[in-house]
């Protein structure tokens, strides 16, 4: 074969074989293409993106966990970890109750619901009760009450990521407490740790690109390309909401702290792209995490805001929620007053927080909002049944993109952001702003140090011996003179470890 042919096929066989985001992108069209001509087939590949999923929320909490303790015990300084949260809570409060806005001022604008003159004693309220399963919302109480933990083991097992924090910021603080010469092995332990679930990470993501197919030829196969059809005002506005709030986004970020979110999306394409396929953010959260790290981000703050805001922060669906709200009521020929509309934010505002993990969640907080207003029939929440599958792509991207946005500005806010570092990531120079951290998604990564790029005591180049010989920056070692000398007897014990 001629080498102007032969070139060509080997540079796309070398990217299919080592791009993540190019195996996921075939992954994708694939599905959709199986899904369309093969929908009987292809709505039994579901459990390929079920199977991908619970496999990643393996590894959340105790990453989660990891990080958070590395953090506090790093930076040293409890309130201002305890500064991080409140800092969070504010731009949360803030970002939602913004795509609140924008999803009712962009409703009332277009009106995706004016004509249809829906009759809502038609609808199937029964389908919203399979839908959700006959759950409900938790009350503030219960929200409160939940996330406090009622077994250290049993918190992980459930996956309850509030419950996990807590915990992490109890052994943080002890650890603070107690000093690194009372416990000096337990920190480096968790490093370890961390290190060994991000090398884990790396092996599951190598099954990306078939959990994309799988959960893209469901979706395709099961619902068709039809319901866009149908609903295709509905869905065009969201998305153009969800791109208006994005630019706003763009904007902040941009504001607070100087940097692109193109580049950041450039920069977290693969992760994006796995997302979107997935309709999970939760698949990509241990990427995520690292990524934000790497980019100048500090521990205490990547670990604390990205977990939580899955919680606290879900603009996609703030989105999503209002929007539909107003759409619902427009298609029964309800006619919201301005005053109505204020009451449906204000409600919105307390049901997204107590969304995250809860099955139709979505169709609750409808219900919940429509009860509110009482001039809504609950049963015409049965009209978003057909289009809500569709919108996961929209909320997904969003929420995520809300999330990392808001880790760059409470990390910018609290002083916690490296910016140079940050925009040397951005730029696509990874490899010089931070040679030593390899990406998570390769497993063979040579023993590096995947959790920062330093060990415990901050030096770089002698771990074992820094353990030993220096107190972690931040925990107050109790007694140092038990350390005089063990420099220079380790040099003579030990010979310097191989570098890298």
């Amino acid at each position: 074969m001629p080498p102007s042919v032969a070139s060509p096929t080997r540079r796309v066989a070398r990217t299919l074989r080592t791009s993540l985001f190019a195996q996921v992108t075939c992954a994708l069209v694939l599905g959709i293409v199986v899904g369309k001509l093969w929908p009987d087939t292809a709505t039994a590949l579901q459990p390929l993106g079920d199977g991908f999923t619970r496999l990643i929320k393996t590894v959340i909490s105790p990453l989660v966990f990891c990080v958070v303790v590395v953090g506090i015990a790093k930076a040293g300084d409890l309130k201002a970890f305890g500064r991080i949260g409140v800092k969070a809570l504010i731009w949360f409060e803030i970002a939602s109750t913004a795509a609140l806005v924008i999803g009712l001022v962009a409703a009332n604008v277009v009106g995706p619901g004016r004509g249809m003159n829906v009759d809502p004693s038609s609808l199937d309220a029964a389908a919203v009760q399979e839908t959700t399963g006959g759950g409900h919302l938790p009350t503030t109480t219960e929200f409160i009450l939940n996330a406090l933990p009622q077994s250290f083991i049993g918190s992980f097992a459930e996956n309850e990521l509030l419950q996990v924090l807590i915990l992490a910021c109890l052994v943080g603080a002890a650890l603070l407490h107690l000093g690194h010469t009372k416990v000096p092995k337990v920190l480096p332990a968790i490093e370890q740790a961390q290190e060994v679930i991000f090398a884990v990470v790396g092996f599951i993501m190598r099954l990306a690109p078939l959990a994309v197919f799988g959960a893209m030829a469901h979706l395709v196969g099961n619902y068709g390309l039809g319901v866009m059809r149908t609903y295709a005002k509905l869905i065009v506005l969201c998305y153009v909401a969800a791109a208006l709030f994005v630019v706003l986004l763009s904007v902040a970020l941009k504001l607070v702290t100087g940097l692109s979110l193109w580049k950041f999306l450039r920069y977290i394409r693969e992760e994006m792209l796995l997302a979107l396929g997935t309709a999970s953010t939760e698949s990509v959260m241990p990427r995520v995490m690292q990524k934000l790290r790497r980019a100048g981000a500090r521990d205490d703050a990547v670990g604390l805001v990205l977990p939580t805001g899955y919680s606290f922060n879900l603009d996609g669906a703030s989105l999503y929620l209002s929007i539909g709200t107003l759409f619902i009521a427009q298609a029964v020929g309800v006619d919201l007053s301005l005053g109505q509309q204020i009451t449906v934010v204000l409600v919105l505002m307390l049901t997204s927080k107590g969304m995250a993990g809860i099955p139709g969640s979505a169709f609750l907080a409808l219900s919940a909002t429509a009860s509110s207003l009482g001039a809504i029939p609950a049963g015409a929440v049965a009209l978003l049944l057909g289009v809500d599958r569709i919108m996961d792509s929209m909320r997904v991207v969003t929420n995520l993109l809300g999330n990392c946005v808001a880790v760059f500005a409470v990390s910018r806010w609290e002083g916690a952001l490296d910016i140079d570092r940050a925009k040397r990531v951005l730029d696509g120079d990874a490899s010089q702003s931070d040679a030593s951290q390899p990406d998570a998604s390769q497993p063979d990564d040579g023993g590096k140090d995947v959790s920062g790029g330093k060990d415990v005591s901050g030096q770089k180049g002698r771990p074992d011996e820094a353990r030993i010989e220096t107190p972690v920056p931040g925990i107050p070692a109790q007694k140092p003179k038990d350390f005089e000398g063990l420099e220079e007897r380790q040099e003579l014990k030990e010979p310097a470890p191989e570098a890298g």
